[in-house]
């Protein structure tokens, strides 16, 4: 029942943005909004974290569980789609998506990183008496579905549009179950990391302000972290290699961003592939975002 209840408090705000009428003003509020929202939610981690006992002594292994798990994560899905670009290869149409123009730059992930060092820093400083209240993620995560829900309604895309691009919708299935498969690998590897939580380690699929949280509710401040770190690698790893695979690879290019493929890495997909790969990238990056909250709270309450 409690699963239940989490997986709603997580898909309701989604679906309530999705019902809210769109209009321009409404989707730059909720763009905006959501930007700063991530940075607070980075800080809130950072804070969390350094209320964590003998945390100077668990560095190494975190950078262990990192390392490994985006090996793992990022390895599979790249592969699956490599095999299938290889099997299927791509034949782009003319666009009917029209793309937004954005600069993109790695200092937007170091600046992430930075809010998690500050945050730690005043939560070392911070009185107990002052620390965010217990609820406060929760909160934070509703709000953040909710203003993605919003962004997504009014980026102009329908479900009928995603779900007709049946190249999408097949990167969205390869990438998913080879992510998974990942995580498995990852559970099998540490003995202290349940089959359940490696799935729901490897379902964030780059989301890392959705995962940060979830994973953090679920097991810690420490996994929490883990989920966070791994996630912000694919977003490095998609910006500098995104261009090399897109030639030979457009599935696989497309798919290194994961759910970020159809916002913070969607200008680089289309400088390195142009237009025509547009469509792709939302398609799959939508159904990416749609599936990734599903799978880690569905994930988490199994143990």
């Amino acid at each position: 029942m409690q699963s239940l209840i989490t997986l709603v408090l997580v898909l309701m705000p989604m679906f309530i943005g999705f019902a809210i009428p769109s209009n321009p003003t409404m989707t730059k509020l909720a763009d905006t909004g959501l930007s700063y929202l991530v940075y607070l939610i980075l800080a809130l981690i950072g804070i969390e974290l350094s209320k964590v006992e003998g945390l100077g002594n668990q560095v190494g292994e975190i950078a262990l569980y990192v390392t490994v798990l985006s090996i793992l994560t990022i390895g599979t899905g790249l592969f699956a789609l490599m095999v299938f670009d290889r099997v299927r290869p791509w034949h782009a149409k003319k666009p009917s998506v029209k793309s937004k123009e954005h600069r993109v730059s790695i200092r937007g992930s170091l600046a992430q990183v930075v809010c998690v060092a500050i945050g730690m820093v005043i939560g070392y400083f911070l009185p107990a008496d002052y620390m965010p209240p217990e609820n406060s993620m929760t909160v934070m995560l509703m709000i953040l579905i909710l203003l993605v829900g919003i962004g997504l309604k009014g980026s102009g895309i329908t479900l009928k549009e995603v779900m007709l691009n049946k190249r999408g919708v097949e990167m969205s299935v390869i990438f998913t179950l080879s992510v998974l498969v990942g995580g498995l690998v990852f559970a099998l590897l540490f003995s202290d990391v349940s089959w359940t939580k490696g799935l729901a380690m490897a379902s964030g699929f780059g989301w890392y302000s959705l995962s940060a949280i979830v994973m953090t509710d679920a097991y810690g401040a420490i996994w929490g972290s883990v989920a966070l770190f791994n996630d912000l690698i694919r977003e490095f790893f998609a910006l500098l290699f995104i261009p090399v695979f897109m030639r030979k690879y457009p599935s696989a290019s497309v798919g290194l961003g994961g759910a970020t493929s159809l916002d913070f890495t969607l200008p680089i997909i289309q400088q390195s592939g142009g237009l025509k790969v547009v469509p792709l990238a939302i398609s799959f990056g939508f159904l990416i975002n749609i599936v990734s909250p599903v799978l880690m709270v569905f994930f988490s309450a199994l143990g």
